[in-house]
């Protein structure tokens, strides 16, 4: 096996010249630097980076733990860490958290052996005392993606869901709709309660009541879109839009309503969340919500390097929506033409 000090013979350098190349510390000239690469590269020596990440309480990398690897949403970011992270020099350690709050934590912890210099954690079920308990469990800085955790605002990098659901379903009421139909994302999730939520609160505000018979709880596919809304329309309560709290289920939800011989949008208005890519090839196109997801998770990985660097940092606001209007929603039953 070649060693280090088969590297400085062939280089012509000392050993200790060969360690600082390697761990960039230290004045090297440069061309001695390039002499150790060429010796390495002739000999095909390869450092033992976790020895080096052991050694020197660092591995130059980002840890990430997702709460899944399906779906668009996840690749999305994982496409947006990966480079953000490579910009800076670094490396991205991607794990699977499972949905569920042990495996996240036990995640959160291999990576922290690992020596990441700081971790974010997606999570959607983790309590915020869970959270407060693992930040303060861990030698390693750790920002939380999509949860407001109120002790700890500085590493939180979060999405507005409420607000962001009641414009949505402001919209539609806008449009003359009162029947209004929700299915929800898992409801056990702070972003279903807060979706969920945000229906609710537009409701409200317009002084229509709260129907249970108009609501179904969902599980974020299409498959239970699409059974959830078959359910809605044979109930035989009766709804001239529906707002599903993702855009999956709102495709699957479409399904239904063609195989029920009802038209979108001239019998039914359908409105999404998430502007995932296959919502603007639905026919006719989907109206929905779009997440600024990139933004975001470029953000987050942006505060967890000067967290490593012990940077000072102060709370972020948290991210909005925007309606992305297709030609899935049209006037409804209660439409009035603004006056001329």
């Amino acid at each position: 096996m070649v060693t280090m000090r088969d590297v400085s013979a062939r280089a012509g350098v000392s050993k200790a010249t060969v360690s600082r190349v390697l761990n960039g510390t230290g004045q090297v000239k440069e061309s001695t630097r390039q002499q150790v690469f060429s010796a390495m590269e002739e000999l095909g020596y390869r450092p033992n980076f976790l020895a080096r990440s052991l050694a020197h309480r660092t591995s130059n990398s980002i840890g990430l733990v997702v709460s899944t690897f399906d779906g668009f949403y996840f690749g999305r970011l994982l496409q947006q860490a990966s480079r953000q992270t490579e910009s800076h020099g670094k490396q991205l350690i991607v794990t699977d958290g499972h949905d569920t709050p042990e495996r996240e934590r036990e995640a959160v912890q291999m990576l922290a052996d690992r020596q990441c210099d700081a971790i974010i954690l997606y999570t959607r079920h983790m309590s915020e005392q869970a959270i407060m308990a693992l930040i303060d469990s861990i030698n390693v800085p750790l920002v939380v993606i999509n949860r407001d955790v109120k002790e700890a605002r500085e590493r939180c990098v979060f999405f507005e869901q409420r607000n962001a659901a009641f414009q949505a379903v402001e919209y539609l009421i806008a449009q003359g709709h009162r029947e209004i139909a929700c299915i929800t994302v898992p409801i056990a999730t702070p972003t279903g309660k807060a979706r969920l939520q945000g229906y609710r609160d537009a409701l409200e505000k317009h002084g229509i009541a709260w129907d249970e018979s108009r609501v179904k709880n969902g599980d974020s596919t299409m498959t239970r879109g699409y059974e959830l809304c078959q359910a809605l329309l044979a109930s035989r309560t009766p709804f001239s839009a529906l707002f599903a709290c993702n855009d999956d289920m709102a495709l699957g939800a479409s399904k239904a309503i063609y195989q029920a011989g009802r038209r979108i949008p001239q019998d039914i208005s359908l409105f999404g969340f998430d502007d995932a890519p296959s919502a603007r090839w639905l026919e006719p196109g989907l109206s929905t919500v779009y997440l600024p997801i990139d933004t975001m998770i470029v953000t987050a990985i942006d505060r967890a390097i000067m967290l490593a660097s012990d940077q000072p940092l102060p709370p972020i606001a948290p991210f909005t929506g925007t309606l992305v209007l297709r030609e899935s929603v049209t006037a409804g039953p209660h439409y009035r033409h603004p006056a001329a």
